[in-house]
């Protein structure tokens, strides 16, 4: 029987690692273009900052990776269909009945709950359906004895694709409502009226009233974007508005004839890029908690002998010459899929006093989110609430552990949700295969029997004893982790895949991270800056005490 990677000596585990991903990145890039109906392709004449809506950044296409263009895939599109016929089979609602309800949290103990709040905080700036039409809702079959108040379960459509299809038998396309790129859209906005908005019109800063984010329309921090807000995301939307007017007191210092537009879109560089590192090599080595994994995420960020060498290996993705590797840039519906990751959201929570490491509060999750945030965050204060979050687990990525609270939720737009039968359905709607096709089309040696997977008995009787039918998420969160690992191999390898390449197509982490674009102190910036930096910066009261801050930090003592 073949060995999987992660079962190799380190020096085998790195090459395999190289190979897999040129064999992603030569099999599994898709274009949706060819569905046509698209505006045609249009050169730019190339950008210095960071545009609003992320248009530009390519000589030869200048919606590339903008915002309101679709997603694309990484499976051959006569894969991406579907099928309608199946949309409600098995029933989604009791997939996540009897599959996903959480019966005994099932904690993820060498992580902690400020790595859950990140990934949602990271998952914003990537990629966002936009908000479900209300009409011609889909319904959702109901068992006799289910007890969800309303029958049959109305689920909301995703939004349609704006531009209709050209090419009959095209897969189902969606678009992305914001920029596609890594460059902080959920703090900056994905169009220029936000993000004026969000500035002072000086020096480059950003809007903090009284510390904390300006009150917006809705009750939650005005910010770029706010949708399925919680404290979580109130935390690292707040710290990182502050990094931001920090970087531009920073380079003030250093160019002060320099104008607030010019302080603001380096400023937006720079932190853009000091999240996109800390993404690289503080949150994924704490998920994937493997020393080839480790050493792969540092060579994707500085390279192995780092500067001045240029080439994606010896001087890291930064700094080396911008690659599609064929086919243009965007993020696809299946990464989406493999960031279904609710599970890590716990349902009960203490409070604890950063100085004492007390518990002062408990509560359940409802009263964190939509129009509670800022009312929570009032309630117990920052530095509270960051240790709450460095010191509490996050549950396990796995089956029978999704939260109840999202199993019941009710939406601030009047929907009332289970979000495990919705993450399901929306799968199914948007054409990502069942979870054997899927992983087949990654690349994994192919299974034929439950036992394969899985001994959870439930599995093969909601599935109905035929494991083809198997979702994507639900067989992804069925599969047993490599070693280490917070999430299955399958999920990694789209990973591993579009993790690079949303930093090896962006000129602005290859042929435009230069002194002349980020500045000399903008780069220095980066180099010196990790999570824990950002951290004592801003709240030197709190010390995590561990390197990384997004594993259980150290407990307080009175």
């Amino acid at each position: 029987m073949t060995r999987e990677w992660y079962d190799l000596p380190l020096p085998l585990q790195l090459r395999e690692l190289a190979r897999m991903r040129d064999r992603l990145r030569s099999d599994n890039l898709h274009d949706t273009y060819g569905a046509g109906g698209e505006r045609p392709r249009r050169p730019s004449p190339g950008r210095v900052c960071r545009s609003y809506d992320g248009s530009g950044y390519d000589p030869d296409d200048a919606d590339m990776g903008a915002a309101h263009t679709r997603f694309d895939r990484n499976v051959p599109l006569e894969l991406a269909h579907g099928d309608p016929a199946s949309l409600m089979s098995p029933s989604p609602r009791e997939v996540s009945n009897r599959l996903l309800a959480r019966t005994v949290f099932k904690p993820a103990t060498t992580l902690n709950v400020l790595a859950a709040a990140w990934i949602h905080f990271q998952n914003h700036d990537w990629f966002s359906h936009g908000r479900n039409p209300v009409g011609d809702p889909m319904e959702v079959p109901l068992a006799d004895d289910d007890p969800w108040p309303s029958r049959p379960m109305r689920v909301r459509r995703t939004q349609p694709d704006p531009v209709p299809h050209a090419v009959p038998g095209a897969p189902p396309t969606f678009e992305n409502t914001v920029t596609h790129w890594w460059d902080g859209s959920q703090l900056y906005g994905s169009d220029e009226r936000t993000c004026r908005e969000l500035r002072t019109g000086e020096d480059g800063r950003m809007r903090v009233e009284d510390g904390r984010l300006p009150l917006g329309p809705l009750g939650l921090d005005l910010t770029g974007f706010s949708d399925n807000y919680w404290v979580g995301l109130s935390l690292l939307h707040t710290l990182f508005v502050k990094e931001h007017n920090a970087i531009c007191a920073h380079l003030r210092r250093a160019h002060p004839r320099w104008g607030d537009e010019r302080l603001f879109q380096t400023a937006r560089l720079v932190n853009a890029a000091v999240m996109a590192k800390i993404h690289t090599i503080d949150w994924t080595p704490a998920l994937l908690d493997n020393r080839a994994v480790r050493l792969g995420m540092t060579i994707n960020w500085r390279g192995l002998l780092g500067k001045p060498f240029r080439g994606e290996v010896l001087g890291g993705i930064r700094r080396s010459p911008m690659d599609h590797h064929g086919v243009p840039y965007s993020i696809t519906e299946e990464f989406v899929t493999c960031y279904r990751m609710h599970p890590l959201i716990p349902d009960d929570w203490e409070i604890r006093s950063h100085r004492t490491g007390e518990v002062v509060a408990t509560t359940d999750f409802t009263p964190l989110q939509g129009y509670g945030t800022r009312a929570a965050i009032d309630e117990h204060g920052w530095s509270d609430w960051f240790y709450t979050f460095g010191t509490a687990h996050p549950g396990a990525i796995t089956l029978h552990n999704h939260p109840e609270a999202l199993r019941n939720l009710r939406g601030m737009f009047g929907e009332h949700l289970d979000l495990g039968a919705v993450d399901v359905l929306r799968d199914r709607e948007r054409g990502v295969p069942r979870y054997t096709k899927l992983r087949e089309a990654l690349h994994k040696p192919p299974i034929h029997d439950f036992s394969d997977l899985s001994d959870d008995v439930a599995l093969k009787d909601v599935y109905e004893g035929d494991i083809h039918r198997i979702d994507a998420m639900v067989g992804m969160y069925a599969e047993q982790p490599p070693p280490g690992f917070a999430f299955s191999d399958t999920a990694f390898r789209l990973f591993i895949l579009m993790a690079s390449r949303r930093l090896k197509s962006d000129p602005f982490f290859t042929t435009h991270y230069t002194p002349e674009v980020y500045s000399p102190e903008g780069l220095a910036w980066i180099e010196r800056t990790r999570m824990r930096d950002v951290l004592r910066r801003h709240h030197p009261e709190l010390d995590p005490g561990v390197r990384n801050p997004f594993t259980p930090w150290k407990a307080a003592r009175a």
